[in-house]
């Protein structure tokens, strides 16, 4: 199963859908071309950050991300363009991510420029809800492996979907580091290189 069908089971998408006063389709779509960078950005930042994916989930605001989004019909968008700002560490980056989901989309660069802080408060609080209802055997395992192992689990499945003839759907296949051409490696090359 993708991220996108998890937060939209969740009531997520359906929540950023509302705020943006769009269609559930729309949100679907555009989750779709943006949670790639998404995860990946918060994957390159755990396995650079001594605290690791948890640590780092924490730092950017945990669960309550998520209560934010759910909760709320106009969920202050801020706390989301702090986790963009600590994934990415640009704007330039965040405005090319939208960029190029409006060109594989056809979504307005606008609407995507503003889906993307709510998903990232989405997804942060999503990951950190998974990574708190870890089974009670993983206690014995250390704290980032649940989170790493769903993270990689979410990333991994893109890719064998994309492999499968997934198309945009496909989550990990846009973060194939052997120079496949996708310009989203691009983007987290870049994103990485302004810190």
């Amino acid at each position: 199963m993708q991220i996108t069908d998890m937060l939209a089971q969740s009531g997520g998408l359906a929540a950023v859908a509302r705020q943006l006063g769009i269609a559930q389709d729309q949100a679907e779509r555009g989750a779709d071309a943006l949670l790639p960078a998404l995860l990946g950005g918060m994957r390159k930042q755990a396995d650079a950050s001594p605290v690791g994916l948890g640590g780092l989930l924490g730092q950017l605001g945990g669960g309550g991300l998520l209560d934010q989004i759910l909760g709320r019909q106009d969920a202050d968008p801020q706390p989301g363009n702090d986790v963009l700002g600590e994934i990415f560490g640009s704007r330039d980056v965040s405005r090319t991510v939208a960029q190029d989901a409006a060109t594989r989309t056809g979504l307005d660069p606008a609407l995507l420029k503003k889906m993307l802080p709510l998903l990232a408060m989405l997804v942060t609080g999503w990951l950190s809800r998974q990574g708190a209802a870890a089974p009670a055997g993983a206690a014995a395992q250390p704290a980032d492996a649940g989170l790493g192992g769903l993270l990689g689990g979410l990333l991994g499945a893109g890719r064998a979907q994309a492999g499968a003839g997934g198309g945009l759907g496909g989550l990990g296949a846009l973060f194939d580091a052997n120079g496949d051409g996708n310009a989203l490696d691009d983007i987290l090359r870049m994103a990485q290189g302004r810190r």
